[in-house]
């Protein structure tokens, strides 16, 4: 029992956000599991290749504990490691999009009070991606995990044009239904081709004088505000986004427009 407590006396218990390390079973140790595929067939070498990788990759102390061949020429590996590098958390800055949040009722009192009027939004998946999970989440009625959607909300007036929306036809019903923000959702990101639908977007609405006259949003797995505001677009919204931040977003940004 004294070997016991004297081990957990020697844990490291301290937290230095300066150079914060991977958390395992104890604070600082650094540990750190990977998954990965190698193009080499099932075997010994595969999984000291691996091993090698590892190493190269900062860990310390490599251990394969699964492996598995996929297919004929193709190995696919779990292992754990010490992690040699560290993160100074404090220098860390994520641009975010920065509004005050409110609830469904509170978002409806306030365009009612403030703009008097419902705001209209149109919202697809452009380009080639056929995905709407994310965009019906936040537009469909019935939402995402106890989240309702726009469609819900007494003050938005919503269009849902689904998937594989050309963006010539998503600006066309933007203009006839005199739209107020258009809500873009984009899932699949294989050889960047997010990034050429969403620029394709800001290029049409530029050239057809239109930009300034839209709230411009996207979002999806991978999209980061950073990369909306770098591609033209007025916010991005990645995971963990539900309805009432698009929607707090965009009473606030339209009651600023209508405001200038």
């Amino acid at each position: 029992m004294s070997g016991y407590n004297l081990e957990k006396k020697n844990i490291d218990k301290t937290l230095n956000l300066k150079a914060v390390k991977p958390y395992g079973d104890t604070m600082n140790d650094g540990k750190l599991q990977v998954s990965f595929t190698l193009p080499v067939p099932f075997g010994d070498e595969a999984t000291e290749a691996a091993k090698i990788l590892m190493k190269k990759m900062g860990l310390e102390n490599p251990q394969i504990v699964f492996s598995k061949e996929l297919t004929k020429g193709f190995t696919f590996f779990i292992g754990y490691g010490d992690c040699i590098h560290t993160i100074d958390y404090t220098s860390i800055h994520v641009p975010k999009v920065h509004v005050e949040e409110m609830t469904m009722y509170e978002i409806d009192k306030f365009i009612k009070e403030k703009i008097g009027r419902k705001i209209v939004v149109v919202g697809a998946t452009i380009g080639t991606d056929a995905h709407t999970v994310g965009l019906d989440a936040i537009l469909n009625m019935k939402g995402f995990a106890g989240h309702y959607g726009l469609e819900r909300y007494e003050m938005f007036e919503i269009y849902n044009m689904g998937s594989q929306v050309p963006v010539e036809e998503f600006v066309k019903k933007a203009i006839e239904v005199n739209a107020d923000a258009l809500l873009v959702s984009q899932t699949v990101t294989q050889k960047n081709i997010h990034i050429k639908h969403l620029t394709e977007l800001v290029e049409l609405l530029e050239a057809e004088g239109l930009r300034e006259k839209l709230v411009l949003v996207v979002g999806g797995p991978r999209i980061t505000h950073e990369l909306a505001k770098e591609l033209g677009y007025d916010a991005g919204f990645g995971p963990n986004t539900f309805a009432e931040h698009v929607g707090s977003f965009l009473a606030h940004e339209v009651y600023k427009r209508l405001n200038k």
